[in-house]
């Protein structure tokens, strides 16, 4: 048996006056995934406990099958992970994105309009992240390109810092928000000062697009300790991201990291190329397991774009998951698909909550019949309810 998960991060989400009392999921063109709801067992997770943060890293911790409660440390030294930075017990790593801030006010009265700088390229990215190490390398902070936006600063000897999430305030002024702490507080806004005339920013700006012109941190934590997927499931894993969270979470827990050329995390990632890959991981070359995560629902749920919300589920659906299920019916090895999204990212709020998650077990070898449609409203009529979300992955597996 093969098993192959397929995340569609920040897909559910709540009904929409827009959308005449429907969810996106509720009204994206899914096919695929409805066959595979009717076909299939169909029902909610709990991926985020109650006393936890709705974060994409305690989320996808609990689909992978750890639970968040015994294993989190922070979501940036995840990430640290993917970009191999070494940590010792006592650092502190924060993630550091690439944000848009207005430019005609006083630094403390700007307002963040994007915490993804449109979406600006890793190439782009790297050369400011150039400038920032330039100004800002010492022996205390070292800064670490990631993915788009999303990069690592390591704090040696460092403190957790509670810090404001960039994304839960867009279109609010940055005053209240900027960290207590003086040194973080002075390195963002010296950073507006070397980064919104840079070369980068001045060719974006002519092009119409964002600029990306100052950092922002968040997301502290120390140096994580995981169980080997492996020695936990008896299964050997891979993972096949975009971002830099689930590539770091592959790190540390052994699994094989795919990296997919035009995997980007956006809209327009290369989704075929990510179903390609775990296709190929599972059945040439030696994994049991498969975790195909796409972001895209995720960014277009901070972004606020219904339209491009339920066009990245449509994609998912006709490029991933059709994908997927017609190469692996062609091989003629028995498989299971878990399809769920991590944790929603509501238009409305264009952030995440800790609502539960409707979930998809599909077995190629125990197929039911039936008619439903893939959605948050059916999945709860069902009455299939994993409240502790890390339960999720034994249920597929077993």
């Amino acid at each position: 048996m093969k098993y192959i998960v397929i995340l569609g991060d920040g897909m559910a989400d709540e009904p929409l006056e827009a959308l005449g009392g429907k969810t996106p999921l509720e009204v994206a063109e899914t096919p695929v995934m409805d066959l595979l709801a009717s076909q299939g067992e169909l029902g909610l997770a709990k991926t985020v406990p109650d006393s936890m943060k709705p974060g994409s890293d305690v989320a996808n911790l609990a689909v992978m099958g750890y639970d968040p409660q015994a294993n989190y440390s922070g979501r940036s030294p995840l990430e640290a992970l993917s970009v191999r930075v070494q940590m010792e017990p006592e650092d502190v790593v924060f993630r550091c994105n690439i944000v848009t801030v207005t430019e005609d006010e006083p630094f403390g009265e700007k307002t963040i309009v994007d915490h993804s700088s449109g979406e600006i390229s890793t190439q782009e990215a790297d050369v400011l992240m150039d400038t920032i190490r330039a100004h800002f390398n010492n022996e205390t902070f070292q800064f670490y390109t990631g993915t788009s936006y999303r990069h690592i600063t390591k704090w040696k000897q460092g403190r957790v810092l509670d810090m404001y999430l960039p994304h839960d305030h867009l279109g609010e002024k940055i005053g209240p928000y900027l960290p207590q702490e003086p040194c973080f507080r002075e390195m963002m806004e010296k950073s507006y000062d070397l980064l919104n005339n840079h070369p980068i920013n001045l060719k974006r700006a002519a092009e119409g697009k964002r600029k990306a012109n100052c950092l922002w941190f968040w997301g502290a934590g120390t140096k994580p300790s995981l169980q080997l997927f492996q020695e936990k499931t008896g299964l050997q894993g891979a993972m096949i991201s975009a971002v830099d969270l689930l590539k770091g979470i592959a790190v540390g827990t052994g699994m094989k990291v795919v990296e997919v050329p035009g995997a980007d995390g956006s809209l327009n990632t290369n989704y075929e190329g990510k179903a390609d890959a775990a296709v190929k991981a599972v059945l040439e070359d030696g994994c049991d397991f498969a975790y195909i995560h796409v972001e895209a629902p995720d960014e277009m749920g901070h972004q606020g774009s219904i339209e491009n919300k339920i066009q990245s589920i449509e994609y998912l659906d006709s490029r991933v998951v059709a994908r997927v299920k017609e190469q692996m019916d062609a091989s003629g090895e028995d498989y299971r698909l878990l399809i769920a999204p991590d944790h929603p990212t509501p238009i409305r709020c264009r952030t995440h909550t800790s609502d539960p998650v409707p979930y998809i077990i599909y077995d190629s070898t125990l197929q039911r019949k039936g008619l439903a449609h893939y959605s948050e409203k059916e999945a709860a009529a069902t009455g299939n309810f994993v409240s502790e979300g890390y339960r999720l992955l034994d249920k597929f597996l077993k």
